[in-house]
């Protein structure tokens, strides 16, 4: 049931409907050519659209549009210019340098920019083959390409605009599935056989991927006026669940316990079995509304969990007839009965009348990254300490040497494949490239075997064709996810490809073989002696960042115990910046982890680092919670001097690390008494809970100074000066 479901999402997803898109694009134009009889005209209108296809990921309408108008452009120029210079090798290499170091260097405009600057590439490289070429023909080679790359831009938009919350719909559904799969890790922490540390990392790695996927559905949704100010409902449905699992997954954040002191004590208990059983029936419950989400279809709940939260609390009934103190274990049980309700409402949302919904998020804009193409940024990145000028600086080094390497291979007349492969898998960083070398070669040759058993074991044209198709969608829908499939698929559509246009496939197998290790080894080589980038010099200027961050979260839970406004925008703001940076933090020590062992300082410090980050940060969460919605009665002065004792902690942190230009400047924080607090409030139960919240904060904020102190911050930098 659950793998059929899990085909099913898989079909409904953006992912499957890119690959459907793509291929139709690419295909529709050879068939149409084909039958014209010129199939050489028909490969060249496919590529245009392939080409354009590169820029055109998720996101908004708008910044997609202008990706491909600027893309179809570029192709028009590019492919005219290289058919003509084709037969002069120094005006290539020329040219080939030009344009290498222009379009890596735009990457400093964001991810759309880069992908813009690969397909700019991509086409000259496409266009390198074919050197008997007059101007009138190049210009119609261009031209045709440029009428393949917009017959893609119409069709793209024109299925947006058919269908214009599909995208949001399928980016939404992505997002919550990845939340449950986040709810999935927390529940885990109740099984007694699971290791904590491990689990911890495999928590923050969904907590970045969670993230990345909220910014694509804010991008989705607030950035598109028709989605914010239609007045469908489906419309402002989808604004409104995502701002519930938005809430969902903070509640789910601040849920942070001592796990192994729970486990310690309630281990040989049903209370942790039912925990994590409700748990992860609330992940299933998720998985259940994004797969409706996603298939359009109005969702039903999978289950009532009133059974569910009866088995707890039976549970902890005899925990407590043992004589043991179980607070916590009922604190949770609140927490899970919240999250039911959340998930209860969201269900509602889908029978109420678009006049009942109401959407509680105010000042969306300011919730949305702005990329700003100033001219300055560009400027400010032509130095060495940017990763992107040295990895434009390498990309034109290796490319220089693979256009000779290609010059000398004596057989076959794709060799530009060796440009190709260096272009996918060199990246500024060499974790990356190894990456994407391993997935690449690997890729490479699982599917080329694929290739040949079916060019082997089938001789009809029609099945094969049906193959094509197949591997064809396959190839253009994982491309993006997952590459290592991506190329498999990718390669036995080539062959296949090339079986219709009567090219001998094992020649084309053993050449696409050898131009992939050929162009793999120079990638790899190249990242690790032509202007590395290693992950360690960016660490600490990540690992500040985030302190800053977790620093600005705390400072508000002060604010709200002092009696200082905060409204609902300032805080979620934020909230959102701990997420980023904890997110690139996360993301800069995976990759760091996989170079050199040589090249790994402080591996295990940093990962305690992390680790203690996400703990702190969920402590912050729940002290936020807490105060917010606590009884003014129930808060004292001792609350108030304990929080700035572990802001002063953490500011003292801070401090450690040396400015430099990348640094922004920090300055503590002064919050001046609102209200006048009595010193004591008492033994009530809300007093308790928030001193002893406080108290984890400040236990967390002392044993990250020590983790800082440990590294001896100031000494690294020094000696990296």
């Amino acid at each position: 049931m659950k793998q059929t479901q899990a085909i099913k999402t898989f079909l409904y997803s953006q992912y499957f409907a890119d690959g459907l898109r793509i291929a139709f694009g690419a295909l529709v134009p050879a068939l149409i050519f084909s039958y014209l009889g010129d199939i050489r005209t028909g490969i060249a209108v496919s590529l245009g659209a392939v080409i354009t296809s590169i820029v055109d990921t998720p996101g908004p309408t708008k910044d997609r549009r202008n990706a491909m108008l600027v893309l179809v452009g570029l192709i028009f120029l590019i492919s005219f210019i290289t058919k003509l210079i084709n037969p002069f090798d120094t005006v290539v290499i020329i040219f080939l340098s030009v344009l290498n170091f222009s379009m890596c260097m735009i990457a400093v405009y964001g991810t759309r920019a880069a992908s813009l600057g690969t397909a700019a590439i991509l086409v000259m490289i496409l266009n390198m083959d074919d050197l008997k070429m007059t101007a009138d023909s190049s210009l119609m080679h261009a031209v045709y390409a440029t009428i393949g790359g917009a017959w893609y831009l119409l069709l793209s938009l024109t299925l947006t605009q058919f269908r214009p919350f599909r995208l949001s719909q399928q980016a939404l559904a992505e997002c919550i599935q990845d939340t449950a799969d986040y709810l999935r890790l927390k529940a885990k922490f109740y099984d007694v056989t699971v290791d904590s540390d491990k689990n911890y990392q495999k928590l923050i790695d969904q907590q970045v991927t969670v993230h990345q996927h909220q910014d694509i559905v804010r991008e989705l949704l607030f950035k598109s006026k028709a989605v914010v100010k239609d007045s469908t409902r489906l419309g402002r449905v989808l604004v409104i669940i995502f701002t519930d699992m938005v809430d969902i997954f903070e509640r789910t954040m601040a849920t942070h316990y001592d796990y192994e002191a729970i486990r310690q004590n309630f281990g040989g208990t049903d209370a942790l079995r039912a925990i994590r059983l409700t748990v992860n029936r609330l992940a299933n419950e998720m998985d259940n509304l994004a797969y409706h989400i996603t298939a359009d279809h109005r969702p039903k709940k999978l289950y009532d969990f009133k059974s569910d939260l009866e088995l707890i609390k039976a549970a902890i009934d005899k925990v407590e007839d043992t004589g043991k103190n179980a607070v916590i274990l009922k604190k949770i049980l609140v927490n899970i009965r919240d999250l039911i309700t959340k998930l209860n409402n969201i269900y509602q949302y889908f029978d109420a009348q678009a006049t009942q919904l109401n959407n509680q998020e105010t000042d969306l804009t300011k919730f949305l990254s702005h990329q700003s193409f100033d001219a300055k940024i560009l400027k400010a990145n032509f130095t060495l300490s940017s990763s992107t000028f040295r990895h434009a600086l390498r990309m034109v080094i290796v490319m220089i040497v693979a256009f000779f390497i290609s010059k000398l291979i004596p057989f076959g007349n794709h060799s530009y494949w060796i440009l190709m492969t260096i272009l996918v898998i060199l990246k500024p960083g060499w974790s990356l490239t190894k990456q994407r070398n391993y997935q690449r070669m690997s890729g490479t040759i699982i599917g080329g075997l694929a290739g040949i058993a079916i060019l082997l074991g089938v001789e009809q044209e029609v099945v094969r064709f049906i193959f094509l198709m197949f591997f064809m969608v396959l190839a253009y829908s994982f491309i993006r996810i997952n590459y290592i499939l991506g190329v498999m698929f990718l390669t036995p559509y080539l062959l296949l490809l090339y079986s219709f246009l009567g090219v001998s496939t094992l020649e084309i197998l053993q050449e696409r073989i050898i131009d992939t290790i050929t162009g793999s080894l120079l990638a790899f080589t190249s990242s690790y002696i032509i202007f590395p980038s290693w992950e360690g010099k960016n660490v600490q200027t990540s690992m500040r960042k985030l302190l800053i961050a977790n620093y600005n979260y705390l400072a508000r839970a002060l604010e709200y115990l002092v009696g200082i406004e905060v409204s609902e925008t300032e805080y979620k703001l934020v909230r959102k910046d701990v997420y980023v940076n904890m997110a690139n933090m996360t993301s800069i020590f995976q990759r760091m982890i996989t170079e050199p062992k040589s090249k790994q300082k402080n591996a295990k410090d940093l990962n305690k680092f992390l680790i203690y980050n996400h703990i702190l940060s969920s402590y912050s969460v729940a002290l936020v919670t807490v105060v917010k919605n606590a009884d003014p009665k129930s808060l004292t002065a001792e609350h108030v001097k304990l929080t700035r004792k572990s802001l002063k902690q953490l500011s003292q942190t801070i401090l450690q690390f040396k400015m430099n230009e990348e640094n922004e400047p920090f300055t503590e924080i002064d919050i001046k008494t609102a209200v006048t607090l009595p010193e004591n409030a008492g033994e009530n139960e809300e007093t308790k809970l928030i001193t002893e919240q406080i108290s984890f904060v400040s236990k967390i904020a002392q044993d990250l100074n020590k983790i800082c102190e440990r590294m001896d911050l100031l000494r690294e930098n020094n000696l990296a000066a």
